[in-house]
């Protein structure tokens, strides 16, 4: 009996979609070990870095997939690290298995604070994340995190990124002006700076690389687009029906590029009162999740206006507060396992074909 329910498990599991790639955990090697012991039942499956967020809620997944094999039974899963590296994508050949746009119709809706917080909150649950300021007239995501200092150029004549405390790798057009300098470009310079930054940087290899886009509906998004496969763009706004309506004149510039939308956030989504515990909807409440299904794109969730995090952006320590505040970073945790989770769903509809990577 035993052997048998060990048997029937071992096959579920090997079918069981790999939340990354679609694939059957067994023929990706990442069933490692079932056990069947009277009523206890242990198993350990493999999961990437990059799904490492939700590797809880698959573990959950797959406890209730066993159950129905094996009623009853006391089911513990474990999901260790699978390694995988990524392979070579894009005409650069860019190291990262997913692109993450961060972008807004407009300017002022914290859409830099959102992209810096969740490149954080994606390594805080287990991913190897790279971070790119993309906004090259007015980089923020610099002083977000307390960097400075120049990139210098390795032998391979590659560009040595900024590290935010010797691992998550930053590269801004902030770490090479002054702070009072101006970028006074036309397009084929943006172009050109976009492209090196994604070529030219050290960036090693990653799950997620999460690129703070500059507002607006400009070219940066084309050149991107023509680049690297985009795994998705987040779309931020705030929840006032003039903002919502540069949030979809953005959403359409990223369909007209053949970027698909990851999902919209709504920031400053109501501001809890330290004093007096009560929150007030001072820009409006739900207007993003509400223009998310009348678009038929993802909710990820809202922010609420927070003083610390405010302050720790000021002071250069959205890292910090991000990593010891867990109510602070509780909102981002929301939003960073509905991305992933979407990401898993999207995989599994469509498990992609085997390709060649580029060399």
């Amino acid at each position: 009996m035993t052997s048998s329910t060990s048997d029937a498990i071992g096959e579920l599991l090997a079918a069981y979609p790999d939340p990354e790639t679609g694939r059957p955990l067994g023929s990706m090697g990442q069933v490692q070990n079932v056990e069947v012991d009277g009523d206890n039942v242990s198993v350990r499956i493999g999961v990437t870095s990059h799904c490492q967020p939700i590797a809880d809620e698959v573990a959950d997944a797959i406890r209730d997939k066993i159950l129905t094999i094996a009623p009853g039974k006391n089911v513990t899963v474990e999901t260790p690290v699978h390694e995988r590296p990524p392979a070579r994508i894009g005409q650069i050949g860019l190291r990262a298995k997913s692109v993450i746009l961060v972008g807004s119709g407009k300017g002022g809706v914290g859409k830099s604070t959102v992209a810096a917080s969740v490149a954080l909150t994606l390594q805080r649950l287990g991913a190897k994340v790279g971070l790119m300021d993309a906004d090259v007239y007015g980089p923020s995501i610099p002083h977000l995190l307390g960097l400075e200092g120049r990139p210098s150029v390795s032998e391979q004549k590659k560009i040595e990124p900024i590290r935010l405390n010797n691992a998550m790798p930053v590269m801004s057009m902030g770490f090479l002006l002054e702070p009072d300098q101006a970028v006074i470009w036309r397009g084929p310079m943006l172009h050109g700076s976009i492209q090196q930054f994604l070529k030219d940087t050290d960036w090693g290899e990653l799950d997620y690389l999460v690129i703070d886009m500059p507002p607006g509906t400009g070219d940066v998004a084309l050149t991107l687009s023509q680049n690297v496969p985009i795994s998705g763009a987040v779309v931020v706004c705030t929840p006032q029906e003039v903002a919502l309506l540069d949030a979809v004149k953005a959403i359409s510039m990223f369909k007209k590029v053949n970027i698909p939308i990851a999902g919209m956030v709504e920031n400053m989504s109501g501001f809890l009162c330290p004093d007096c515990g009560k929150t007030y909807d001072i820009f409006g409440s739900g207007g993003a999740r509400e223009k998310a299904e009348e678009l038929g794109v993802a909710y990820l969730g809202g922010l609420p206006i927070d003083m610390t995090l405010r302050v720790a952006g000021d002071e250069g320590k959205l890292a910090d507060v991000l990593n010891e505040d867990e109510r602070a970073r509780a909102p981002f945790e929301k939003i960073v396992r509905a991305l992933v989770r979407n990401l898993a769903s999207k995989a599994s509809a469509a498990p992609p074909k085997a390709a060649l990577p580029t060399l």
